[in-house]
């Protein structure tokens, strides 16, 4: 009998840059899950890090990524 093939979670990883020029990334499927780095080569080895770590801790919420929209307050 053949095992069954479990897929690895595949999670949306949102990246920004701040206004020091850091890379934030956030997952939104995991409460609290965001790391920084100053590069992007810093940056991708610590997402995979940080999320290993808030699946000891918690359950993702079931996501699928749609589109990514900015918007714009220009009163504020």
């Amino acid at each position: 009998m053949k095992k069954a093939q479990i897929k690895p979670p595949v999670f949306t990883v949102l990246i920004e840059q701040d206004e020091d020029g850091y890379y934030v990334a956030t997952v939104p499927a995991l409460k609290s899950c965001y790391t920084q780095a100053k590069t992007l080569e810093e940056l991708y080895p610590r997402i995979r890090e940080v999320v290993e770590l808030c699946l000891e801790v918690e359950v993702p919420v079931i996501m699928k990524f749609v589109a990514l929209q900015q918007l714009e307050l220009a009163n504020l």
